[in-house]
């Protein structure tokens, strides 16, 4: 899986209002990037951080830039871009090489479940041996030495997830969390209790009650984001 359009590479001044960052581009132009991510972004702002960008020629949009990439540490990328998750696990799943999630022959992304009324990212359905998997895609960014944490910031909406896939796999579905890894840095994923002990607490709890757990790490480079390694979960 490759980015759209190639990348265009600056240094970070500041992430500000969520969604804006401005960026000094290597010609010198300072610019206004759109910042598609809703989270903390704990570890992946820090001034003067390299980033890339993509650029849009849409004359509707108001800002040309969006933020794509930041270096974390020396050769340590991390994808910013929150869009581009449920693509890259729709990919890795089509192209049959996440083998726990193959033999599916339909995909659809973002149905309707549950009773608090919540979306899913991707529903799997149309394989003669096994229910239909409904799996819940979470981009992991947050890394410290080697491992990888999720959530970032206290997400009462993740906990909302966790309890839908255990109502899912109560029922006899196959329900699964997908952390796809995109930080080149992480060989481990783990719940982040240090921020979100009830988000830790309920993912263990969905680990005991038929919640399938799978992380896999994305190959970043300024051209590509293709899911590549198979990582460890660590819930003791």
């Amino acid at each position: 899986m490759e980015f759209p359009v190639p990348l265009i590479e600056g240094r970070l001044i500041k992430r500000y209002k969520r969604f804006l960052a401005d960026v000094t581009l290597d010609d010198g132009r300072v610019v206004t990037a759109h910042c598609p991510n809703t989270g903390s972004m704990l570890g992946c702002k820090a001034p003067d951080s390299r980033v890339w960008l993509t650029h849009s020629n849409d004359p509707k949009r108001k800002l040309k830039y969006t933020w794509e990439l930041v270096e974390v540490a020396p050769e340590t990328l991390a994808l910013i871009n929150t869009s581009r998750p449920n693509h890259q696990v729709r990919a890795a799943i089509e192209a049959g090489r996440i083998d726990a999630l193959a033999g599916y022959s339909k995909l659809r992304s973002e149905v309707r479940y549950g009773s608090e009324k919540s979306r899913i990212d991707l529903h799997l359905s149309g394989h003669a041996g096994q229910p239909d998997a409904w799996v819940e895609v979470k981009n992991v960014t947050l890394g410290e030495g080697g491992r990888g944490y999720f959530p970032d910031a206290v997400t009462t909406r993740g906990q909302k997830h966790l309890r839908e896939l255990m109502a899912q796999a109560a029922a006899g579905e196959r329900a699964v969390l997908f952390f796809c890894v995109n930080h080149t840095g992480v060989e481990s994923v783990a719940p982040a209790d240090h921020i979100d002990p009830e988000y830790g607490r309920l993912l263990r709890e969905a680990a005991q009650n038929g919640v399938e757990i799978l992380a896999w790490r994305a190959a970043l480079t300024p051209t590509s984001l293709a899911l590549e390694t198979p990582l460890p979960v660590v819930l003791d």
